[in-house]
Parts: structure tokens; C-alpha cells; sequence
């Protein structure tokens, strides 16, 4: 899918897409972790990140000392083909009352800025806080969708996003919120 979109008369061409893969292999300029408040190793896809990148992303992220949900920090890939990882900070599901939809578009939003801001061109997605946060896959895919189509008019050199999952559940997901005429 190419989102065209007219933004304070500046028009951006950013292709979002999505596949079936294991992210830690992605060449891309940056891979988001999803990370937790430490930003410590954990399990699934942060647990995956921090193994493929080596030690030093571990210290890396020790010298940032945390991050709050809803945002994201940056290190360097190290021992990864993508050059960053962002560590974006999604929140825990507590039933949809306690603002989680906003600190999810709200982790996804901080993610893209750094991308921007560290003149990315490219970003891989894992399907943040749906793992052992429990975030519902459906939604969470539709927030992140939603979210990565409103930032195209502030992309600025950023063209492709891709969102890459582990199974195919969450593939079928994406591939629903991307769909055209999808309610994204």
C-alpha cells in the first residue's frame, strides 16, 4: 500500500506494508523493540532483539536508564542489519479503560519521530503490547495502522514502514487494518 498524502502543502509518499518474518533479520534503517519500562531483556521479541543485537545493546540501554509507556528511546543496532532500534514502550491491557489505546498510538508516534528525527528511511513494526502485555490483536493492529497513516504528512524522508510479524494471526490482522476502505 503507498499513502499519498498533502500535509501543510507538502505531499509524502510513504509505502506501509506488512509480512511474515522474524524482524531481527530485517535490513531497514531501524527495528522497534517492544520493549518494556526498563528496557531490560525480556521475553518474546525484546527477549529476540537483545540476543541477535549482542551485550552491547544491554548496556546501551542501561545508560539510558528506562523509558515511560507510550514513548520510545534509540540505540544503536550493533550486531543487527538495522543500523537503530527503537525501543517503544506499549501499555499493559487493563480492558481499554485506562487510556491504553493512546499509549499505544502514543509509543507508535514516538517511534516514527525518532525514525524521522535520525533521517530513517526505513522501519520494521512487531505488533507491540500484544504478546504478554495482552493488548487484543485486532485493536491493537487497527491503533497502529491508524497511527503510522496519520504520521505520513509529517514523514519527511521516512518511505517505508513495514510491520512484521512472528505468526500468521497477527499477519492476517495487519493485512485486515491495511486493506482499503478498512476503518484505520
Amino acid at each position: 500500500m503507498l499513502a499519498r498524502i498533502t500535509h501543510g502543502g507538502k505531499t509524502s509518499h510513504m509505502k506501509i506494508s506488512t509480512t511474515r518474518a522474524d524482524i531481527t533479520t530485517r535490513h531497514v534503517d531501524a527495528i522497534v523493540n517492544a520493549a518494556n519500562a526498563t528496557l531490560r531483556a525480556g521475553g518474546g521479541v525484546c527477549g529476540a532483539i537483545h540476543k541477535a543485537a549482542g551485550r552491547e545493546l544491554a548496556a546501551a540501554c542501561a545508560l539510558i536508564g528506562g523509558c515511560p509507556t507510550g514513548e520510545a528511546r534509540i540505540t544503536p543496532g550493533f550486531a543487527l542489519p538495522a543500523t537503530y532500534v527503537i525501543h517503544a514502550v506499549g501499555p499493559v491491557w487493563r480492558g481499554g479503560t485506562e487510556g491504553e489505546a493512546a499509549l499505544l498510538a502514543g509509543a507508535y508516534r514516538s517511534a516514527l519521530t525518532l525514525a524521522r528525527d535520525h533521517r530513517c528511511r526505513s522501519i520494521a513494526f512487531p505488533a507491540i503490547s500484544t504478546g504478554i502485555y495482552g493488548y487484543p490483536l485486532v485493536e491493537a493492529t487497527e491503533t497502529a495502522v491508524a497511527t503510522v497513516r496519520g504520521f505520513a504528512g509529517e514523514a519527511d524522508g521516512l518511505e517505508v514502514v513495514e510491520f512484521v510479524c512472528f505468526g500468521e494471526e497477527a499477519l492476517n490482522a495487519y493485512r485486515s487494518a491495511l486493506a482499503p476502505g478498512a476503518a484505520s
